[in-house]
């Protein structure tokens, strides 16, 4: 993947300071008020991040909306084979054993070789997994019956039987090649695969959310099943293997016609069901921790985040010259900026009522000043206005109380201890000694203060202690011996990918980089709208703008599987091991993910994360149960009422944590975000008021933050404001000031290099089948030698003859050459 397919987002309209130049002439004041206004409005977002979505809204992305008239083919095909087994009975009124008996005989028509008639048996599966939806009267009774018939699917062994049909398809050479030839490809080209990937996906997703109500056998099967995804047992691999080989089949062109969003969001669905979530990849930290007699985390992540409030975005500069129009007319002055509550308390109350404006005087230290927190001096003269008069008192009721105090335990490494202390010898005695960090003699008092304060904050991660394993299994293989390896999901998974890792990282990208809403359409780029597109395309207006929505749509969804995948597969591999999370990371940086990333977030992301792609009247379950109003150009412009699109939010936030683990102690790779100009692309992203995105905007500005330069920093104090206040602080780090900018030359390559030969003797030691081959000890026995059975193929003896002639008799050989000295 070269950078100039990526479109590499050198924006060409930014200054050397990285801030982006205005246009002149009479478009200035148009644009600042834009801004302004768009800086102004910007709510707080009531959003809760999660490892997936409500299950209604997961189950409703599967579908595209040109697939609603098959809801009706299911149910068709069901009935029709239902109503001569069941003789007048509805489903919902057999018992148990009456249910099974009619899965055992679908189970049977699997196996036909009738390819029409094995797809309506599949339909009929898919419309069991759907929950019967037209014996039922509302949403709550189809996801009911949908959870009772899938755990029932799972118990009589219909995965197993759809896993060998979806084999099958993916082998059928003969569809593949008419796909290829196709001008068009749509829908009824991948009917299919379509309804297997549907059934699985339900299974995976139905059975992987736990809900308070479910029996004790249902639990049982729950693990069960988490084990068989994660375990080689399909075909010697993973499950998830046979989906990733799919995503890189479809991106080499050999299968254009495989539905490429359902494949993505089973693929995710799996590896999240086995390898855990969030919450549960958390809690395995804290075990792994306690197994290396590592002190426990100073704090639990996932709370700290969840507890932060947004803050403000930074002011524009036409909301600081209204301000001064205002002062100049002599209205009533607002409340100043100086003490500005971030979180955004009273945003919603008039600020010109006198008492009202001045709530947070009551108490200083209980505010906390979030992005426009600070002042520029040079704006002094603009925002500081006269003292007010002094509130009335207000109820202890209204009180609010802020947090006090920063959000995250300060951290320190093992190698800032050395860097301090061989900067103070150097300074004080003239001379160091090494990694010592015990002797303190000659160093005056607050230097032994300083280094009592560094090591009460000292952090040793997972990684150090891996690294450092690592490096001792190297140089002492013997003495060490072999290394034990767990078998954990994350390990199977691994070993798996590892032949073909890059494939599957590029493959990936490619299919991020043909959803992503900047990409512009090229010829050569895959088309990954096979699925979405109908036989026949629209011919009114109301259907071409129901397809427009229904294909951004899919793009969003395809964009929120494979960041969520990405992110997942980084966070768990780097817990199994550095080295595989290292691995996967070279192969994004070298696909070019850093700009890839930047270039999506190189748009009005407002706009994005407010996207009204969805008609809630034709999502599932909701279309199946209540009867379908009448669809309007003005109903589907209307969009819903939600403030904000949850899959678009989730996406974003989790692109940033996958540029945050690309690029943390990365020294080149942080000079990559310096050299694409990502600091204005990433301060429009801190308009999004919410805490979580901005927390991983601030991290990606506060790495650059010292390369940025002086003048940068100046003009940007209310951002650097809230670098303090929300990211976690590192003690001897400079990164405000910049005044420790070594001379260290920008040498990608040779970083990049150092790192990869790390891994690969990692990958080498401990997954090279010939390993240890200089310490395996020979058989010098004649006899034993001699008499071992050597595998030779089945036609060896018919030419066995020639055989010896020509390797044996023709070669000559010179006995006298054994007598002369070496």
């Amino acid at each position: 993947m070269q950078a100039e397919d990526m479109e590499v987002p050198i924006i060409n309209n930014l200054n050397d300071n990285g801030d982006r130049q205005r246009p002149k002439g009479k478009d200035v004041f148009k644009d600042q008020q834009k801004e302004s206004e768009s800086s102004m409005e910007s709510p707080n977002l009531e959003f809760e991040y999660g490892d997936s979505d409500m299950l209604t809204a997961e189950l409703s992305e599967l579908y595209s909306y040109t697939e609603e008239p098959e809801f009706a083919l299911n149910r068709d095909y069901f009935e029709e084979d239902f109503r001569s087994h069941a003789r007048g009975r509805r489903w919902t009124e057999l018992t148990v054993d009456e249910q099974r008996t009619y899965v055992m005989r679908l189970l049977d028509a699997l196996e036909v070789t009738d390819r029409d008639k094995r797809l309506k048996v599949a339909r009929a599966i898919l419309y069991l997994a759907q929950g019967v939806f037209d014996e039922c009267d509302t949403e709550v009774d189809v996801l009911h019956w949908s959870r009772h018939n899938i755990f029932l699917l799972y118990d009589m062994g219909i995965f197993t039987a759809l896993l060998e049909l979806l084999s099958m398809e993916i082998d059928n050479s003969q569809a593949c090649s008419s796909a290829v030839r196709k001008p068009a490809i749509s829908l009824a080209d991948s009917t299919e695969l379509r309804v297997l990937l549907s059934i699985m996906y339900l299974m995976v997703e139905t059975v992987r959310v736990q809900t308070e109500d479910d029996r004790p056998e249902w639990r049982a099967a729950r693990e069960t099943f988490k084990n068989e995804l994660g375990s080689p047992l399909y075909n010697g691999e993973p499950f998830a293997l046979l989906l990733f080989t799919m995503v890189t089949k479809f991106c080499s062109m050999n299968a254009p016609h495989f539905p490429m969003k359902k494949v993505l969001l089973l693929l995710w669905k799996t590896v999240l069901f086995t390898l855990g979530g969030f919450e549960e990849l958390q809690q395995m930290k804290v075990g792994a921790r306690e197994r290396l007699s590592l002190p426990p985390l100073p704090e639990d992540s996932i709370k700290v985040v969840r507890a932060m409030r947004a803050a403000s975005p930074p002011a524009s500069a036409m909301e600081l010259i209204e301000q001064q129009q205002q002062q100049k007319r002599g209205r009533r002055s607002r409340r100043p900026l100086v003490k500005q509550d971030s979180l955004d308390t009273y945003n919603e109350r008039d600020p010109f009522k006198n008492d009202d404006a001045r709530d947070e005087e009551d108490d200083p230290e209980d505010t906390d000043s979030g992005i426009e927190g600070e002042v520029d001096p040079l704006d002094r003269d603009v925002i500081i206005q006269p003292p007010p008069p002094p509130p009335p008192l207000r109820p202890p009721t209204e009180r609010v109380n802020f947090p006090k105090g920063l959000p995250w335990a300060p951290k320190v490494r093992e190698k800032d201890i050395e860097h301090f202390l061989e900067t103070s010898r150097n300074k004080f005695i003239g001379f160091t000694l090494g990694n010592d960090t015990e002797t303190l003699v000659g160093l005056p008092r607050p230097i032994h203060e300083s280094v009592k304060t560094l090591k009460q904050h000292k952090y040793v991660s997972v990684s150090e202690i891996q690294i450092k394993r690592e490096e001792d299994l190297l140089q002492c293989p013997l003495s060490l011996g072999e290394e034990e390896v767990e078998e954990t999901p994350a390990e199977i998974l691994y070993v798996g990918m590892l032949p073909s890792l890059s494939q599957y990282v590029i493959a990936l990208l490619k299919l991020l980089l043909a959803a992503a809403p900047t990409s512009k359409a090229k010829t050569d780029s895959i088309n990954i709208l096979a699925d979405v597109l109908p036989e026949e395309m629209p011919i009114t207006v109301l259907q071409s703008m129901k397809l427009g929505i229904d294909v951004n749509r899919h793009k969003e969804i395809i964009v929120k599987a494979i960041s969520a995948l990405l992110l997942l597969l980084l966070k768990h591999l780097k817990l199994n091991h550095i080295y595989q999370f290292e691995i996967v990371s070279q192969h994004l940086v070298f696909a070019n993910c850093i700009p890839l990333i930047l270039k999506f977030f190189n748009q009005n992301i407002m706009s994005y994360i407010s996207a009204k792609n969805s008609i809630c009247v034709l999502d599932f379950p909701h279309c199946v149960v209540h009867e379908m109003p009448e669809l309007t150009a003005e109903s589907l412009e209307a969009g819903d009422n939600n403030q904000f699109c949850w899959r678009n939010l989730f996406s974003c936030i989790n692109l940033l944590r996958i540029l945050n683990k690309l690029t943390k102690w990365k020294h080149s790779r942080t000079m990559m975000l310096v050299v694409f100009k990502s600091a204005p692309i990433l301060k429009r992203a801190l308009k999004v008021k919410q805490a979580m995105m901005q927390l991983y905007v601030l991290k990606l500005l506060k790495i650059q933050t010292k390369y940025l330069g002086r003048q940068w920093r100046k003009s940007n104090m209310k951002t650097m404001s809230a670098i303090y206040q929300k990211v976690r602080h590192r003690l001897n780090d400079d990164w405000a000031y910049g005044n420790d900018i070594d001379a260290r030359p920008w040498d990608f390559q040779a970083e990049e290099c150092a790192l990869r030969e790390s891994i690969e003797k990692f990958n080498s030691r401990r997954y090279d089948k010939n390993k240890n081959g200089d310490f395996a000890p020979v058989d010098n026995c004649l006899q034993s030698v001699l008499g071992q059975r050597v595998e030779l193929p089945e036609d060896f003896h018919y030419s066995y003859e020639m055989w010896l002639e020509r390797e044996v008799f023709s070669q000559p050989i010179q006995w006298e050459g054994l007598l002369q000295n070496p």
